[in-house]
């Protein structure tokens, strides 16, 4: 898969995708990212990529100039792509759409914006756009590599266990469950005897118990179209929750 990145800070995307699980995908050639200078697509010699906004008010704003030159450049070579405006105007990022983007796209093109955004005009040579959340952020390159590696750890090859990406959290639904590793035993804190039984179909269960938990805990609303099973676990959990509850309430007080 490719993915081609417009901004006027190439290195922060470069110094990203020297690492981790990018890097290694980039390494194996299952994934591509191209990333282009706004700056090269300008046409004076300063290389001004913005200026004041008409109407008044604080802050600069992008020029429509260098994304359209940067585009009509990039779709020069014929090749279908979704090209996606990181917009705080635009559709929450999630799991299902990364795996939609990996599913239905071959190449997306991410626009990263600056200042106080990009020219209106953007919009009509854009396919969609997408916000990562409800808060600022000084530019569009963490969105774009929000995404980037969120859709890259789809690609098989990319990790290096297969079931790793199938077992993160929002993969089936709701969060993950709790992990734990050597030592057994730390400041007083044990790992869950269950782990250590050596009885998978038991631990298979309690981490699914668990990750209902923490759903329950964090994200209910994520707790929508569950099978019959994952049904069973949530009304057992939800009877332990109101048992603690109704224990508390009655609890001696001490005087």
């Amino acid at each position: 898969m490719k993915f081609e990145v417009l901004t006027i800070f190439p290195e922060v995307i470069e110094c990203y995708l020297k690492h981790g699980v990018v890097g290694r995908a980039l390494n194996k050639g299952i994934a591509e990212v191209k990333v282009y200078n706004l700056r090269d697509f300008t046409t004076d010699r300063h290389r001004k990529v913005d200026d004041y906004p008409y109407g008044g008010g604080a802050g600069m704003v992008m020029q429509i100039e260098p994304f359209y030159n940067a585009l009509r450049h990039i779709k020069s070579d014929g090749i279908p792509r979704k090209v996606i405006l990181l917009s705080p105007q635009g559709r929450r990022f999630s799991q299902r759409i990364a795996k939609e983007f990996y599913k239905e796209e071959k190449t997306l093109t991410l626009i990263c914006g600056r200042y106080e955004g990009i020219d209106e005009r953007i919009k009509a040579f854009v396919d969609e756009e997408i916000s990562i959340g409800d808060y600022v952020l000084s530019g569009g390159e963490l969105a774009a590599l929000v995404i980037i590696d969120s859709v890259v750890r789809l690609i098989p090859g990319a990790l290096g266990d297969e079931l790793s990406a199938e077992e993160d959290s929002f993969m089936k639904g709701f969060l993950d469950y709790p992990h734990y590793t050597r030592p057994e035993e730390f400041e007083g804190m044990r790992v869950p005897d269950i782990l250590l039984s050596g009885d998978h179909k038991k631990i298979a269960l309690w981490r699914k118990k668990e990750a209902l938990r923490n759903t329950l805990k964090n994200r209910p609303d994520l707790l929508k179209n569950l099978s019959a099973e994952d049904m069973k676990i949530l009304k057992e959990l939800c009877s332990e929750i109101n048992k603690k509850i109704l224990e508390g309430v009655h609890e001696p007080v001490n005087n």
